[in-house]
C-alpha cells in the first residue's frame, strides 16, 4: 500500500510541475500576443500618418511649385519647343 501512496504522490507531484509549467508559457505567448498586437497598432498608425502624408505631398499646386522651384521646369510654350523630325537629335538642329 505504501508504495501506491508513494507512486500517487509521485504522479501528482510531476502533474503539478507540468501544470505550472503549461500556466508559465500560456503566460509568455499571451505576453508576446500583446507586444505583437501593439506593434500592429503602432504600424497601422504609422500607415495611416503616412498615407496622410504621401496625399499632402501629390497635391497639384506642391507638384507644380516643386518642378518650378527645385526642378527649373517651365511652361511648355510654342516659342520653347523644339520640334524633331525623325531621326533627328537636338544636337543637330540651328
Amino acid at each position: 500500500m505504501t508504495r501506491f501512496n508513494v507512486a500517487l504522490v509521485l504522479a501528482t507531484l510531476a502533474s503539478a510541475m507540468y501544470l505550472v509549467g503549461v500556466q508559465y508559457e500560456s503566460r509568455r505567448l499571451f505576453t508576446e500576443l500583446e507586444k505583437a498586437h501593439r506593434e500592429a497598432r503602432n504600424l497601422n498608425t504609422d500607415f495611416e500618418r503616412l498615407q496622410v502624408e504621401k496625399r499632402s505631398q501629390a497635391t497639384p499646386a506642391r507638384v507644380e511649385r516643386v518642378a518650378h522651384d527645385k526642378l527649373q521646369m517651365r511652361q511648355v510654350s510654342p516659342g520653347i519647343t523644339l520640334y524633331l523630325g525623325k531621326g533627328e537629335s537636338p544636337e543637330k538642329q540651328p
